[in-house]
């Protein structure tokens, strides 16, 4: 009759302990049904599922295991584990997975009961449980902080809606992200990222520096507030506030391009979207002006956004077409998809603005990016905590990945 263990070491971690223990069990001819190392600040917590052979030779590796774990200075715990057990786990593999990531300055006791008291109540059981954020040293200040924690969690809420509100609900209380999605091939398998531009990555609406510049900052900055929470339509807007800009001189522009500053973490994502083999693009409602020298600085492979007419020095307030608007947006994202041989899985659309919604719905990641709150509301995920660069951790990416 054959027999079933678990086998659970405990201790400090130290090289060379994984391969004595299986080497016993090699003996004792064991076969491994499963296995999960993690260690935390130098402390091993190890686990083998085992199954033993009915003979001598088998009973005898797990007092061998137990002899060399004593040696290795390592605790040992034997569980027996029935074939019914064993049948209802292997029938559990085909069960959805999602992953939960937990995106906040310092990461908290609080932070931690809360999410994992939500994935409880759907039914979501937490199989890992990871550290995505970089070792922080206690005199870090805060703001400066950056944690993430992963929660990969088996199951299929369900109301995933309604999942969705309470991890919102308590993302705006407690200041944190919370990320919920569908552990699938593509998450770590996409390979396009658009972006909107003012507002997103750049911490300005150029509109609003131009009308500043021309006098009518106020009534501008109005409309645009209006249209980004989704109350007047983009296209309408936008050609009521550029009218407004007639007759502002081009020297200005350079004024301002030279004014404007990146969002926290813009530079880092691009680096490492660069280096992982990404296309990125402009998708902007803005002016392409601008988006030209942020595709200089980030080294950018497409720029969409609007042209500025400009007649004997002077703004004329007229706009070109085609405008980028919502609809454009996600035009142009599929459109950028099929040209690099792509799924629409495979693409990242990032957005402020209710004229973003579109594209953040058709990409397979749609990040709101301390967007307003429809736009955080209806997008599949939000991020206002962190940087752009946190946009990472939505990927499975880990600080020290950056490293190698």
């Amino acid at each position: 009759m054959r027999e079933i263990v678990l086998i659970n070491i405990t201790g400090e971690d130290r090289p060379g302990l994984t391969a004595a223990i299986t080497g016993v069990l090699a003996q004792g001819g064991v076969n491994i049904l499963d296995i999960g190392q993690a260690v935390i600040h130098d402390t091993l917590s190890f686990g083998i599922l085992v199954e033993m052979p009915d003979n001598e030779r088998a009973s005898a590796a797990l007092k061998d295991v137990l002899f060399t774990a004593y040696k290795l200075d390592q605790q040992v715990r034997f569980t027996p584990v029935s074939e019914a057990d064993y049948q209802h786990w292997v029938n559990g593999q085909g069960k959805p997975r999602h992953i939960v990531t937990l995106l906040t300055r310092q990461v908290t006791a609080e932070q931690l009961h809360r999410v994992s008291a939500i994935t409880a109540k759907y039914d979501l059981n937490i199989d890992h449980i990871d550290r995505l954020s970089g070792r922080m040293p206690l005199d870090m200040p805060v703001e400066r902080g950056k944690g993430c924690i992963e929660f990969s969690v088996r199951g299929e809420p369900a109301d995933p809606d309604a999942l969705r509100a309470e991890f919102l609900s308590v993302a705006q209380e407690l200041n944190v992200d919370i990320a919920f999605q569908r552990d699938s091939v593509f998450r770590r398998n996409r390979r396009l990222a658009v972006f909107d531009m003012d507002s997103t990555l750049i911490e300005a609406e150029v509109i609003d520096e131009l009308a500043k510049a021309a006098g009518v900052g106020e009534q501008v900055a109005e409309i645009t507030e209006r249209a980004m929470r989704g109350e007047l339509d983009f296209r309408a807007s936008f050609k009521e506030r550029l009218g407004l800009l007639k007759g502002l001189s081009e020297d200005v522009l350079a004024e301002i391009g030279a004014g404007l500053r990146l969002t926290e973490g813009a530079e880092v994502l691009f680096a490492e979207l660069k280096r992982l083999g990404y296309k990125t693009a402009i998708l902007s409602g803005g002016f392409s002006y601008f988006a030209k020298q942020l595709q200089a600085k980030l080294g950018i492979d497409y720029v969409f956004a609007n042209e500025l007419e400009i007649v004997n020095g002077k703004l004329t307030g007229v706009a070109i077409e085609p405008i980028v608007d919502a609809q454009r947006k996600a035009d142009l994202l599929r459109h950028l998809a099929e040209k690099e041989g792509l799924s629409l899985e495979q693409t990242i659309a990032v957005g402020d603005g209710a004229n973003d919604l579109p594209m953040l719905g058709l990409a397979g990641l749609g990040v709101a990016f301390r967007a307003k709150p429809l736009v955080k509301q209806s997008a599949k995920q939000a991020i206002s905590t962190l940087g752009l660069d946190g946009i990472l951790y939505l990927l499975g990416f880990r600080d020290r990945d950056g490293q190698e």
